[in-house]
């Protein structure tokens, strides 16, 4: 634990990709196999599960530093992150225990169905063991919120250097559904069978905003066009005769959608197809809202299936009957791509329609249509590119639509975590009814400069109404353009609305309270997003 929680410490104090780069690469190197798979786990987003109640923890921290719950309540909202707070008041170490990363996880997984007294003792003990930063890191684990700035990237460009190995291979090797529990080291990045496994994805190819001045240069007939769906992005795979379905985040969603559970009998094996998951209804694409009723679901009902039906819109072809296509243009995966969503005659299988244009002012124009189409946009990619690993500039592009936005007032603020764990930064926003009467509608967090956020931190502690634990009611004198991507009606906030992606464009410093937006503005705009 002591080597991990020190490689957890180098990482956060340098901001040099080079750096992180090598000091992964120095931990991987000379770490046993298995702390590496463990730590490859939770390094690429693969945490274990929580196996001890957040409660828990508080108390017995409480009782260990022998302070009193609600002194342990303000350390905690003025720390602002529970493992750091833990492992601030907690004694320094007693007694040594040298256990490794993957030993202390292996004991953290037995302790599942133990009582809480057992529990208890082993937690305390572990606190006692160890230094600040091992029980620093050791909280984390325990309470699920483990994050370290790295990205996969870059642990796979440090195993890619210590391997002696392309960084694609290393990437198409960590995706797809391996557990460190049950998977070793060498077997996952080393066997050369690795790669057999059916059911894995490839790396997915990203694009990057669209910088509006640049583009009206670029010849119109090298590029193609399409609609930018707001849906799941995945990776649909069929071969041995059975079909995988995986979410850009890397989570196998075959169970949730059954209606391609029958597209092995009617596309090519050894098929990759890359799209997006939407809920397609009476010829029209219904909006996100629709799809997370699925998939926050465990067990889909007749009704739900009905009501909300999947498809998949084609995107791309990166396997076909077998072999790896990535390399050949998209103009030509295009062709077969088409083929086999044409061959399939399935109407859980749609092909994602190119844009007819002649010029980038008709495509500007086209563009203004993609709220009425529920899209997020247009997305441009050049004909001759090849399907690419990661995010890469000059052959992909977004090109998103403006974000609906509203003037709205900040009434509620609590502090945020990590570097702004000590400032008011997340906040809870309001508009009018027709009372009168101030309704919340939405919480944010992002879009403020550090320099904002300080000075709203200021206003929130000298305009401070009430208290709530950690919330705290302000006087509702501060507007805000709160843009979001999508509003849908919701039960969650007195407004009786909720918003897709919400977060501040800017300070209105020029607008007082009682300017800022009315309640029925956005109920106008529910109608316009439906």
């Amino acid at each position: 634990m002591k080597t991990f929680a020190d490689l957890y410490n180098l990482l956060d104090q340098t901001n040099s990709i080079n750096e992180k780069v090598n000091i992964l690469a120095d931990y991987f190197q000379n770490t046993s196999k298995n702390d590496k798979i463990f730590a490859l786990a939770l390094l690429c987003g693969r945490r274990p599960k929580r196996t001890i109640q957040a409660s828990f923890l508080r108390k017995w921290a409480a009782e260990q530093a022998n302070l009193p719950d609600w002194l342990f309540e303000e350390s905690y909202h003025t720390v602002g992150d529970l493992a750091e707070t833990i492992a601030l008041l907690t004694q320094q170490s007693i007694h040594e225990d040298e256990k490794s990363l993957s030993e202390w996880i292996f004991a953290l997984k037995q302790l599942e169905k133990e009582d809480e007294e057992t529990k208890k003792s082993f937690i305390i003990n572990a606190w006692e063991s160890m230094d600040y930063m091992q029980r620093f890191v050791f909280n984390k684990l325990i309470t699920g919120g483990f994050r370290v700035g790295v990205s996969q990237k870059l642990v796979e460009k440090s195993l890619a250097k210590v391997l002696n190995m392309d960084a694609a291979i290393v990437a198409h090797r960590l995706t797809g559904n391996w557990s460190p529990f049950d998977t070793d080291f060498d077997d996952l990045l080393l066997s050369e069978n690795s790669q057999d496994n059916l059911s894995k994805p490839y790396p997915f190819f990203l694009a990057y905003s669209l910088d509006e001045k640049s583009f009206l240069e670029w010849q119109e007939n090298q590029w193609q066009a399409e609609w930018k769906w707001d849906g799941i992005r995945g990776q649909l795979i069929c071969r041995g005769g059975n079909i995988y379905l995986w979410s850009r985040g890397e989570e196998l969603l075959t169970e949730k959608f059954p209606e391609f559970h029958d597209l092995p009998f009617s596309i090519p094996d050894g098929v990759v197809i890359d799209g997006e998951i939407v809920c397609f209804k009476d010829e029209k694409i219904l909006p996100f809202q629709n799809l997370q009723t699925r998939i926050s679901r465990k067990n889909l009902s007749k009704k739900i299936l009905e009501a909300n039906p999947a498809v998949m819109i084609a995107y791309d072809l990166l396997e076909f009957k077998g072999k790896d296509i990535r390399e050949l243009p998209i103009s030509e995966r295009r062709t077969l791509l088409d083929d086999v969503v044409k061959n399939s005659n399935q109407t859980c299988l749609l092909i994602s329609p190119l844009i007819n244009f002649q010029s980038w002012e008709e495509l500007l124009e086209i563009r203004k249509n993609s709220r009425a189409m529920n899209s997020e946009g247009i997305m441009l990619k050049k004909l001759d590119s090849p399907y690419q690993v990661g995010r890469k500039r000059g052959s992909w592009w977004k090109w998103k639509v403006d974000p609906m936005s509203v003037d709205a007032v900040l009434i509620y603020a609590m502090k945020g975590h990590g570097r702004r764990a000590n400032l008011y930064s997340d906040y809870t926003f309001a508009v009018w009814n027709s009372d009168g009467q101030l309704v919340t509608f939405t919480k944010a967090y992002s879009g403020l400069t550090d320099e904002e956020i300080k000075a709203v931190d200021s206003f929130v502690k000298n305009n401070t109404i009430e208290k709530f634990g950690p919330v705290r009611s302000v006087k509702p004198e501060l507007v805000f353009e709160i843009g979001f991507e999508g509003i849908q009606k919701s039960s969650r906030h007195k407004s009786g609305i909720a918003l897709r992606f919400p977060r501040m464009l800017r300070w209105r410093k020029d607008k007082k309270a009682e300017e800022a937006d009315r309640l029925s503005s956005l109920e106008a705009l529910i109608e316009i997003d439906n």
